[in-house]
């Protein structure tokens, strides 16, 4: 921002006199613009020393993905998107046969387990006993009685989630890829950690009589935002940013009315 071609500095009238009076006894004055020496650069310093930048829903050091930034205004819209409790999807890597105590392929070995039992349709059905048990816990902490109109509107609407606090909730989850030992999920979820996920992974393997380890957690979305909306490291300069404001500024705003009315 400093870099940028700044303004002309304000203008102000002084009154100075006339040239060439210097013989005269009545000194005739003269209004003059003049540039105001506090406007500048070299006399006020840089024009923006600090930026408040707020965080959204952060991602530990093993994760990576769509990490979403507030700069300004965008705050406000920050906490108003975590009240709106969007959900957030994952695509988690997971490799059979090993336990660590992190839960990560990185993490201090535990044990080593067979796999070759292990079928697609097996894991299927556990992903299906999961997604079942955590829509319960979702109608549970939605505190909406299923049996009215508001219910049906906010089912059809797919709005139905806990607008509190609650535990960890996955609404979907799906098998992406299987070839063992390796196995790709795609999961959906709601007041998750990246860490909670890769307990999952750890849990799914001790439920297929086996073991297993998270090898990569990916955000792929929060709330509104894409891997389409995000920036690459290379593209954090000011123009890239601003057009990525401009961007999400409409569908911000948008989910924000349409939640929170």
């Amino acid at each position: 921002l400093n870099a940028l071609p700044e303004r002309a500095p304000r203008q102000q009238i002084r009154f100075l006199p006339a040239p060439g009076n210097g013989e005269s006894r009545v000194t005739e004055l003269v209004a003059t613009r003049l540039p105001v020496l506090a406007d500048h650069p070299l006399v006020r310093g840089p024009r923006f020393r600090q930026l408040k930048i707020g965080a959204g829903h952060r991602l530990d050091v093993k994760a990576s993905g769509v990490f979403v930034l507030g700069i300004g205004h965008g705050n406000k819209l920050l906490t108003d998107l975590y009240n709106c409790h969007l959900t957030k999807t994952y695509t988690v890597g997971g490799l059979f046969g090993k336990a660590t105590d992190d839960f990560s392929d990185t993490g201090k070995l535990i044990e080593k387990t067979t796999f070759d039992h292990i079928t697609r349709e097996k894991l299927e059905r556990i992903l299906a006993v999961i997604q079942g048990t955590n829509h319960k816990a979702l109608l549970m902490h939605s505190n909406i009685d299923m049996k009215t109109q508001e219910a049906y509107e906010l089912a059809v609407k797919g709005l139905i989630r806990p607008m509190g606090k609650s535990p960890p909730i996955i609404t979907a989850i799906r098998c992406l890829q299987f070839t063992l030992p390796e196995f790709q999920l795609e999961i959906h979820c709601l007041h998750e950690t990246q860490q909670y996920l890769r307990k999952i992974v750890h849990e799914i393997g001790l439920e297929l009589k086996s073991s297993a380890v998270c090898t990569q957690v990916r955000r792929i979305r929060d709330g509104v935002f894409t891997l389409d909306d995000a920036l690459l490291r290379s593209q954090w300069d000011l123009q890239s940013i601003q057009n990525a404001i401009g961007n999400c500024q409409l569908k911000v705003q948008t989910e924000i009315e349409k939640i929170l009315g």
